[in-house]
C-alpha cells in the first residue's frame, strides 16, 4: 500500500465526520417529518430507482446536481431553496445521504440531515413505496 499524502482522510473518517454533524432520522421519523412539510429527497440514479422503487412524494435530485439545486445563491437552485429549508436526504442504505447532507450544511442549509439506512430502512419499517415513475 502506498502511504496516502499527509492531511488526506480515508472515506470511513469522513463519513463518520459527516454523521457527527447530523441529528439522523429513523424511517418512521422521517415519514412524519414529510407528512409536516419537510422536503425527502431521493439523491439516488435513475437505474436504482427503476430497480428498488420510490417513496412518494420525495423529491428527486440526483446526487450530481444536489448542491447546485439546494443553493439559495446559485443560478441553478429549485425555487424551493432556502437556507431554513428541512431537508431529509435518503439513498439506499444512508451512506452517501450522510456525505450529502453534511455537504448542504456546508451550503448553509443548516437544517439538512439524512435517513439512517435509507430506502432499505424504510422499506423494513413498512412504510410506503411506488414502483419507479419513469423520471
Amino acid at each position: 500500500m502506498v502511504n496516502p499524502p499527509h492531511g488526506s482522510r480515508g472515506i470511513d473518517e469522513i463519513l463518520a465526520a459527516a454523521r457527527a454533524r447530523l441529528r439522523r432520522l429513523t424511517p418512521a421519523a422521517a415519514h412524519g417529518e414529510q407528512r409536516d412539510g419537510a422536503v425527502l429527497v431521493d439523491i439516488r440514479p435513475q437505474a436504482q430507482r427503476a430497480a428498488e422503487g420510490e417513496i412518494p412524494g420525495a423529491l428527486i435530485v440526483e446526487r450530481n446536481v444536489l448542491e447546485w439545486r439546494f443553493d439559495p445563491r446559485g443560478d441553478a437552485r429549485l425555487d424551493i431553496a432556502d437556507f431554513g429549508l428541512r431537508v431529509i436526504v435518503f439513498c439506499q442504505e444512508g451512506y452517501t445521504s450522510s456525505l450529502a447532507a453534511a455537504s448542504l450544511q456546508d451550503l448553509g442549509l443548516s437544517r439538512a440531515t439524512d435517513v439512517d439506512g435509507g430506502l432499505a430502512a424504510w422499506r423494513a419499517a413498512g412504510l410506503p413505496t411506488t414502483r419507479c415513475s419513469g423520471q
